[in-house]
């Protein structure tokens, strides 16, 4: 597919260090995601019924209940992740990461109806919950739980997301925005996407990393991304994005991603245009996450 020849591209002409199975492990990620994705098509061709499809595959339950998820999201409205950032006086994007490829378990034992509540009570602006389960040992549910236990900051669906399947999935877990990264889809692909999650009432966080993601900038994305960690190797700098902030367009929302660790570096960051900052294994790798995102924020505030 051209999908997969374009990951085998990025990945290939990653400048690998040491670890270079740390950047194979990316590939097999989204080979994963894509054939995961590519089996629930197929069945759509196969002439089942959807109970007979339902026997054998659960996601196609997931479809009767999107109409009552959008009945709510009508009803209830749905909270606004660039409005927080951009009214927010930090920005700070508060990441539920229990798990990493490059770094194993973080906070293994961390409750998705106890961590994401408390970085709302701390002042998050809004927050990320990894969906994945093999790499970032998430799931959907984690959204779930959080909204269960009284989360109402705008939640972003982090996974990789290449198909609209997975917006109905974001959709019916609760969440307010998709992460779409510019190295996982042809262009064409992800304007589509874009398109869709509109249509869903969701917004887009588009993720991009190096100077030939920027084509993709046009599309309009709701939020605009810079991820300081190279996907292929897992080398962070977050010197990325001082570097590619003026690439962006002019009065969009900005959010500088990973490698993300003190005060000052939020401020500079801030005084370059962004106005989102996604954290989390800083907090994540604490007995407190909640407590660790306070002492940043009145850092911050008092710096």
């Amino acid at each position: 597919s051209i999908w997969l020849e374009r990951v085998c591209d990025v990945v290939s002409t990653e400048s690998f260090d040491d670890s270079t199975s740390v950047g194979l492990a990316v590939l097999q990620l989204r080979q994963q995601e894509f054939f995961c994705i590519g089996r629930i098509a197929m069945r759509f061709g196969t002439g089942e019924t959807e109970g007979q499809v339902n026997d054998n595959c659960e996601e196609f339950n997931l479809y009767s209940s999107v109409e009552a998820d959008m009945a709510k999201r009508d009803a209830e409205g749905v909270p606004s992740m660039r409005e927080a950032l951009l009214a927010s006086d930090t920005g700070i994007i508060a990441e539920f990461k229990r798990k990493s490829p490059s770094k194993g378990w973080i906070n293994k034992d961390a409750k998705a109806d106890v961590v994401p509540l408390q970085y709302q009570e701390n002042g998050a602006a809004a927050l990320s919950i990894l969906t994945d389960t093999n790499y970032f040992g998430g799931y959907d549910e984690y959204i779930m739980y959080a909204r269960e236990s009284g989360v109402t900051l705008p939640i972003l669906y982090k996974n990789f997301v290449i198909d609209e399947y997975q917006l109905l999935q974001a959709v019916h877990s609760g969440a307010s925005a998709v992460l779409l990264i510019a190295a996982c889809l042809e262009k064409d692909r992800c304007q589509q996407l874009i398109q869709a999650a509109h249509q869903l009432k969701l917004e887009v966080l588009l993720e991009m990393h190096n100077d030939r993601d920027f084509e993709y900038a046009e599309l309009e994305p709701d939020m605009y991304g810079i991820n300081n960690r190279n996907l292929g190797t897992f080398v962070t700098q977050v010197e990325n994005s001082f570097r590619l902030a003026e690439r962006l367009p002019e009065g969009v929302c900005k959010v500088s991603e990973s490698g993300l660790s003190n005060a000052a570096t939020i401020q500079d960051l801030r005084k370059v245009g962004f106005r989102g900052f996604l954290m989390g294994e800083h907090f994540m790798k604490t007995d407190n996450p909640g407590l660790a995102l306070k002492t940043l924020i009145d850092t911050i505030k008092t710096t």
